[in-house]
């Protein structure tokens, strides 16, 4: 369902209106995203909704995304089972292992309750950091700004 005018270039985001738990949410649009999808408004030249289909008012329909994927995933070697609510859990998975605190990815995917969103740490393979006391980064930045 998403809109041309969901995708903000300038503040390299894209709102997404209505999605799960019909809520709506920005998300950050990523620079090699950006291009492509440039590319495309330039070549399918869309009105309204970002992607055209055959739905009545020219969206895609669900089960069309669904036929997509499916075709998509033929041509690569992926075995596991994959649905197109695979990709948001992938999304969640993936900030986790790159270092977003769960409280951010929390309100990314619209959680109201905090246990919801930590059932991605059980997915997740992030890298255990070892334990410190805050003094001894506090005291190294004291000793920084007296040299």
């Amino acid at each position: 369902n998403l809109k041309i005018s969901d995708i903000d270039f300038e503040r390299m985001v894209i709102h997404i209106r209505q999605s799960k738990y019909k809520k709506d949410r920005i998300v950050p649009l990523s620079a090699i995203m950006v291009i492509g999808l440039k590319k495309y408004l330039r070549a399918e030249n869309p009105h309204v909704w970002l992607f055209n289909g055959k739905e009545a008012d020219g969206r895609y329909s669900v089960k069309g995304l669904s036929w997509v994927m499916r075709e998509s995933l033929k041509k690569t070697t992926i075995s596991k089972n994959v649905n197109l609510h695979s990709l948001r859990h992938t999304y969640a998975t993936h900030l986790l292992e790159q270092g977003l605190n769960i409280v951010t990815l929390q309100e990314l995917l619209g959680h109201a309750d905090i246990t919801t969103t930590m059932i991605y740490l059980h997915t997740a393979q992030c890298q255990h950091i070892t334990p410190h006391s805050p003094l001894d980064t506090l005291y190294g930045k004291a000793i920084q700004k007296q040299a």
